[in-house]
């Protein structure tokens, strides 16, 4: 049993120009009660061949070699306040790269983000409006920027929705926590305790637009993700809202 999806730091392909990384597991919630998270990167290749790094995982020198044959790496993002770990090493690794961040991401680092960036506080104006469209849903703990590719008809979240698989659970526990959360493979969602942090009218409005945008596939940061029938399963990860 392994709660990760190996192989863990390597390059695995979506679709053309897009693939993830399945990173190694992290702990994370209030004390007594964290949980375990297997965590994910994508990367997106754009024009010129420049890469969008998207919630980075652990770097390994085998992994930066794979990353820099796919490209340039030029935009390094963490998508909300509590997906920022990594993105000091992958600024060492990739010192040209320009780090965007979400909202208070900063914040929560603590100093531990200490390189120059830009933020994540607006819908367009990005240099990689022409390929790659931007969300920002904003709660009162977080807000999540999510990207929508449109090549690819992939749309990237982050903790907006969770799909925890029950058989790489490690206790009967922690099924009973993801089966509570709202968050428990095949009908995973969004976190219980995270609907409560965001207004529902405009949480809605943020839903229906990624909706209409049509995805083919979802990718998610912790859990199984949606290769297939994206609109459908965004639909019903969301049903509680929609209806």
């Amino acid at each position: 049993m392994t709660d990760t999806y190996p192989p863990l730091n390597t390059i695995k392909p979506v679709c053309e120009d897009v693939w993830i990384v399945d990173g190694p597991v992290i702990r994370f919630g209030p004390p007594f009660l964290k949980m375990r998270f297997p965590t994910r990167m994508t990367i997106v290749r754009l024009g010129d061949d420049k890469l969008f790094i998207h919630s980075p995982t652990a770097i390994t020198p085998a992994l930066k070699t794979e990353v820099e044959a796919l490209g340039i790496v030029q935009w390094i993002i963490a998508p909300n306040r509590i997906h920022y770990w990594w993105i000091p090493d992958w600024k060492k690794a990739f010192d040209d790269a320009e780090v965007f961040l979400a909202p208070r991401a900063e914040e929560q680092a603590a100093g531990h983000i200490a390189v120059d960036h830009s933020n994540l506080d607006r819908a367009e104006d990005y240099p990689w409006d022409g390929e790659l469209r931007t969300i920002s849903v904003k709660g009162s703990y977080m807000t999540e920027v999510i990207f929508f590719h449109r090549p690819s008809q992939t749309l990237i979240l982050t903790d907006l929705i969770e799909n925890f698989e029950s058989h790489k659970q490690g206790s009967l526990w922690m099924q009973m926590l993801t089966w509570l959360g709202g968050v428990q493979a095949p009908h995973g969602g969004m976190p219980r305790d995270m609907r409560l942090t965001y207004p529902r009218t405009q949480l809605k409005a943020a839903v229906e637009t990624m909706i209409s945008l049509k995805p083919e596939r979802v990718i998610l940061a912790h859990g199984r993700w949606y290769e297939t029938n994206g609109t459908d399963k965004l639909q019903r990860a969301f049903h509680w809202l929609l209806n």
